[in-house]
């Protein structure tokens, strides 16, 4: 057969099926760079994507229409299975969006077959497999519609491809056990170097048939379900370069010596949760560039040694276990360009990164690094352009050094302890910052004026820290490309006069917060068409919410709370808000309808004085969390509540509402975490409506006039933390129903008519981590059966406790309890419930009989009161191991004896009510008990002893003369200031009460906790602006 060429090289038949090929393919004549410009010569070799061979005869040998915008035109019939001469095709990234055509067998020359990400879909046809040449095969896909290998499977699509060397088959469905796929490989692919099946669905373990593939240099196969121990033979690999496992559910420890690997250079074990080990001593000579393990369970120490890997040029251990120090060997990385160590538990200092000139990205956050920063450590570094250090315990002035690298897009130093000015900007540094934050340190003195010529800025936070002076808030408009702006609690004013003030010109502001930031009146916003999220809370603006709110027609988040406003100039239609927080102002008259997918609506604290709207209901379809507490609301609860499907959250708490409690509203509770209606006027029984499903966690019914028993449904909500039915008209019995809620933690029944005997039978492992007991004023009977207490483990656990607060989840906000507890006969809130907090009240009741030996258990009690009761015979002796009584009242009760010389060592009782017993004998000695007056013993015929001017007939030398004994005075203002972030706002006289006990506590152990897991504690935290969070409150 005589073949001609045409114009050189090309032969005639290969340029008319090229053409043939290029008139059927359907693509983008915009994409394309390859087929557009076919035929522009007459030499088809000389196309863009033609290679011929090198003989002359002009046959085409590799064909490239990668990333040509092919959206469909590929079939059997194409002329593309007729280029026969073909070694190397590529059709990667296109959009075929068709199966495989089976012609692609015809093309039997093949060498390498790429159609990565070309939308092929479906079944990969067996035809593939008699591609014997094929020494690269790819056919992964990232996204889309995957190929899958069922029939045939992967062993059946390997068998012929004995000289393969390159399988990449990421994201082909092909959903093959451990030892199938594994065998499959060993078995048909000798040769195999390349092995890369990422996101195929594959099953564990490593068939150890893998270690006969002694050629593999690259192995990939992460999120794949491995669920597995990474296997030792992955070390004896000779020639491996790349180990990729990433999301695997990878578990047990990992082979240490897979990082002795001499030709390693890329290992990747991220997203392994399960998956522990530690690092080894790295010899020199090691290929390691890239080291990739976060968010596995690696611990240990970073040994000095790393400095050894001298080509590691990328690490990443972020969320493991990792503590000791920051080697300063890591100084000798000098490829070093991306390093992130953040969330694990390194301390120290961190070192110097100055010979790593290629660094461009440094993060250490969420660690316990300490110490000053050095200004030196950042000096030239010339393409860094990301730091972040926040929440660590650095301290010291912030490193100038860092504001002069004239690359860096973003300074991240929040939540640390920097003091000092912030530095002035040098006039020519820093022209790509995008964003800097400040926020939560120490930092002193004005903003610096240089900071408002950082043209490119996008984020600047500066919130909670010390910084004065004033702001004018005009000055932002020089940042044109601002899109967050915080300022907030700081000792700043903040200029933004009213509508007459230049601030039409601001940049197109998406994020601004200034709460507490001593503004009296709005700024003027009218025109900022991009602002989502609005906090102007806790300052002191007065008058009407401005009408022109509603302009702002993408808004989110609007926080008010905690200013002087009186009134909405009109309603707030803005269909795109989810959270509104107006609470603690003084607007009243009637409750303002909340827009209609709204999540969060707060307006307690203020003045509201009508009833509910009785189509309220229809405003809360996707509301979570609704507060009118501490308002002057009356009426009845509307019907139309009951109606939320999302509700998790309702306290109504605080006002003068009325009528029963609808059923409809406790049939609610399979949603409800939170049900909140204390201190109002409401009657009658509580429903007996609980559902089998209650989710409820809080139940506030107390200062009320409800009647009847408690439900037996309640005893549904089985994860309930806290029930108050305090205060009100309850005749029943002790609520045994209850006793299988294993989460309890508050019961109050105090001052109702519960009667009969505590306990109840069947008792095991009854409320283990109850921490508050109030039974007050009740008439129950008996002596407390001491198996009963027994159970009440949360009271015995001593000192061994965290400092947190009971509080609850709520898709990122936090609602936070409130409870009353009784002392020295007056009624006090804890704002918020500490989980260190216990204490039981029992007092006012008709219990008789001998004190529960157990109670000398209750390590952890704070306040005990059991006074006005009929108990007899001694005070235990156990009572002295109450490490942490602060408060003991045993007054009025038939008690006899003698104190127990035990009581002396209490270090941290602070009040003491023995009185009014039959009681005898010397009282004990010691310095804590000379701080009591004659009041914590009066009433006691048999009593002696200084306190009461008494000397004892037993006692030698002279009667004591009287002498003048006066109670020691508490430190009100240091422990509100120290610990006001706990009780709350409103809370200063409790602290009162437990001084010496908290002062002490404070020292050694709060210091050093709340600074290290509450960085935030300068902020107010129950502002939502700042912590987003809800407490319940009482005036």
């Amino acid at each position: 057969m005589n073949i001609g060429l045409v114009s050189g090289r090309c032969q005639s038949d290969q340029q008319s099926l090229l053409l043939n090929l290029k008139k059927t393919l359907v693509f983008d004549e915009f994409a394309s760079t390859k087929l557009v410009n076919w035929n522009s010569t007459p030499d088809c070799c000389e196309w863009p994507g033609i290679t011929c061979d090198e003989g002359g005869s002009g046959r085409v040998i590799s064909l490239d229409l990668s990333f040509e915008g092919i959206n469909g035109g590929l079939d059997d019939s194409s002329g593309l299975f007729s280029l026969q001469f073909l070694q190397n095709l590529n059709l990667s990234f296109n959009g075929f969006s068709t199966t495989l055509p089976v012609r692609f067998a015809n093309l039997t020359d093949l060498i390498s077959l790429n159609l990565s990400n070309a939308w092929f879909i479906g079944q990969i046809p067996n035809d593939i497999s008699k591609l014997t040449r094929l020494v690269s095969l790819d056919l992964s896909t990232k996204g889309g519609l995957a190929l899958k290998l069922e029939k045939p499977n992967l062993a059946t699509l390997v068998q012929n491809l004995a000289q393969l060397e390159e399988l990449i088959l990421d994201g082909v469905n092909i959903s093959a056990q451990g030892s199938d796929w594994g065998k499959a490989l060993s078995s048909s692919l000798p040769n195999l170097k390349v092995l890369s099946m990422s996101g195929c669905f594959l099953s564990g373990p490593l068939d150890a048939s893998l270690a006969e593939l002694r050629s593999l240099s690259i192995i990939r196969l992460s999120r794949n379900n491995l669920s597995a121990p990474v296997p030792e033979f992955l070390a004896n690999y000779p020639k491996l370069t790349a180990l990729e496992l990433s999301s695997c559910q990878l578990n047990g420890i990992f082979p240490q010596t897979v990082f002795q690997i001499p030709t390693l250079e890329i290992l990747d074990l991220s997203f392994n949760k399960l998956l522990q080990g530690s690092f080894p001593e790295f010899h020199q000579n090691l290929s390691l560039q890239t080291l990739l393990l976060s968010r596995t369970n690696f611990s240990g120490t970073l040994p000095q040694s790393i400095g050894n890997l001298e080509r590691l040029s990328r690490i990443e251990l972020v969320g493991n276990n990792f503590t000791g120090t920051i080697p300063s060997s890591i100084a000798n990385l000098t490829q070093l360009f991306y390093l992130d160590l953040s969330s694990n538990k390194f301390e120290g200092r961190i070192p110097s990164f100055r010979r790593s000139t290629n660094l461009t990205y440094v993060d250490l956050s969420r660690n316990n690094l300490t110490g000053e920063i050095p200004s030196g450590h950042w000096e030239g570094l010339l393409s860094l352009t990301y730091v972040d250090l926040r929440y660590n315990a650095f301290n010291g002035s912030i490193p100038s050094s860092l504001f002069a690298i004239p690359s860096m897009q973003r300074i991240q130093l929040s939540n640390n302890r920097f003091g000092g000015q912030i530095p002035e900007f040098p006039n020519v540094s820093s022209p790509h910052l995008d964003t800097l934050d400040f926020s939560s340190n120490k930092l002193e003195g004005p903003i610096p004026s240089s900071v408002f010529d950082l043209a490119n800025l996008n984020v600047l936070d500066l919130s909670s820290n010390k910084l004065n002076g004033t702001v004018e808030l005009h000055l932002v408009q020089k940042l044109s490309n601002l899109t967050t702006l915080d300022l907030s609690y700081n000792n700043l004013t903040v200029i933004a006069s009213g509508k007459n003030s230049n601030l039409s010109s601001l940049p197109q502001i998406q994020m601004l917060r200034l709460a507490s930031c001593n503004l009296r009146v709005f700024p003027y916003l009218r025109n900022q068409s991009e602002l989502y999220h609005l906090d102007l809370s806790d300052n002191q603006i007065t008058g009407p919410v401005p009408g022109w709110i509603s302009e702002l027609s993408v808004l989110q988040y609007l926080n008010l709370s905690r200013n002087l406003l009186v009134d909405l100039e009109r309603p707030l239609s803005l269909p795109g808000l989810t959270i509104l927080d107006l609470h603690h102002n003084q607007l009243q008259g009637s409750i303002p309808a909340p827009p209609s997918f709204i999540t969060y609506v707060d307006y307690s604290s203020n003045n509201f004085s009508s009833i509910i709207p009785p189509n309220i209901g229809n405003y809360l379809n996707f509301t979570f969390f609704f507060s009118l507490s501490n308002n002057h609301l009356t009426g009845a609860i509307p019907q139309s509540i009951c109606n939320t499907d999302w509700l998790e959250v309702l306290d109504l708490s605080n006002n003068s509402l009325s009528g029963a409690i609808p059923s409809c509203l406790i049939e609610g509770t399979e949603t409800l975490h939170v049900l909140n209606l204390r201190r109002n006027n409401f009657d009658g029984s509580i429903p007996d409506k609980f559902p089998r499903s209650c989710a409820l966690k809080t139940l506030d019914l107390s200062g009320n006039n409800l009647r009847g028993k408690v439900p037996k449904s309640l005893a549904n909500c089985t994860t309930l933390e806290v029930l108050d039915l305090g205060n009100n008209q309850i005749n029943d019995s002790f609520p045994c129903l209850l006793k299988s809620i294993s989460s309890f933690r508050v019961l109050v029944l105090r001052n109702n008519t519960f009667s009969g005997l505590i306990g109840c039978p069947g008792i095991n492992g009854t409320w283990p981590r109850l921490q508050i007991v109030d039974l007050a004023f009740n008439h129950f009977r008996g002596n407390p059966p001491h198996i009963f207490l027994d159970t009440w483990a949360g009271m015995m656990e001593g000192e061994n406790r965290h400092l947190e607060y009971i509080k609850y989840d709520l898709h990122g906000l936090y609602y936070q309890d409130s409870i009353a507890v009784t002392f020295k006969g007056l009624e006090w809130e804890l704002v918020k419930i500490l989980t260190v907090f216990t204490s039981a009240d029992f007092s006012n009741n008709n219990f008789e009989g001998p004190i529960p030996d157990v109670i000398g258990k209750f390590k952890a009690l704070y306040v005990l009161n059991l006074s006005h009761n009929a108990l007899t015979d001694h005070i235990p002796s156990s009572f002295g191991n109450l490490s942490q009584l602060e408060s003991l009242d045993l007054s009025s009760n038939q008690l006899t004896g003698r104190i127990p010389p035990q009581l002396a060592r209490l270090s941290f009782l602070s009040v003491l009510n023995l009185s009014y017993n039959r009681l005898e004998g010397l009282i004990p000695t010691g310095s804590q008990m000379q701080t009591f007056s004659a009041d914590s013993f009066e009433g006691n015929q048999g009593l002696c002893g200084f306190q009461l001017n008494l000397s004892c007939s037993n006692t030698s030398g002279s009667t004591l003369t009287r002498r003048s004994n006066q109670r020691k005075e508490f430190d009100w203002n240091f422990l509100s200031a120290e610990l006001g972030y706990i009780f709350g706002l409103g809370i200063v006289i409790l602290p009162l009460m437990f001084c010496k006990r908290w002062r002490t506590w404070y020292s050694t152990h709060v210091n050093r906790v709340i600074f290290r897991f509450f960085p935030q504690l300068d902020k107010r935290s129950n502002n939502l602006g700042r912590r987003a969070q809800r407490n319940r409150r009482r005036q």
